[in-house]
């Protein structure tokens, strides 16, 4: 039964699962996207996200939040500069999960996790569909054309 489970331990003990969300955490956020596997991709999601709402405030103290689940300077300050000025207006979803077949190895599910916002191909359609049908419905009426001059009545002027 899963009673109160809450954590994913991935097969590892603290100490050692901590560091490696810390180290895929970090690597999402230079890379802006990585391939691992489904379960740690689950678990990366909800150690990364609370970190990057948290940079949507730059203060000290929530820099110093995130330092301290981070553990790299580098990273921190990419997601305060850079990440945050990209999300700050969405209210949440920032990764997303894209599931990508077995690993030829061992046969274990494969996943490419992304920031949603660095993804061109799925944010090209979105940005072209700005203009809705309503707002052409009470506005002016197309201006009229102007009949075009052409040479033969400039000459005969």
């Amino acid at each position: 039964m899963r009673h109160g489970k809450k954590v994913n331990h991935l097969g590892r003990k603290t100490a050692h699962r901590k560091a490696m969300l810390a180290n895929m955490a970090c690597s999402l956020i230079e890379h802006k996207r990585i391939n691992t596997t489904v379960a740690k991709a689950k678990a990366l999601k909800q150690f990364v996200e609370p970190m990057i709402t948290k940079s949507k405030v730059d203060s000290t103290h929530n820099r110093r939040i995130v330092m301290a689940s981070l553990r790299q300077k580098d990273a921190v300050t990419e997601l305060f500069r850079e990440v945050a000025v990209k999300i700050a207006d969405r209210p949440g979803g920032y990764t997303r999960i894209i599931k990508l077949g077995n690993r030829l190895g061992d046969n274990a599910d494969m996943a490419m996790i992304e920031l949603v916002d660095y993804n061109e191909i799925y944010n090209a359609d979105k940005a072209k569909k700005k203009t809705t049908r309503r707002s052409r419905r009470g506005g002016s009426k197309p201006a009229e054309t102007a009949p075009v001059e052409t040479k033969a009545s400039n000459e005969e002027e």
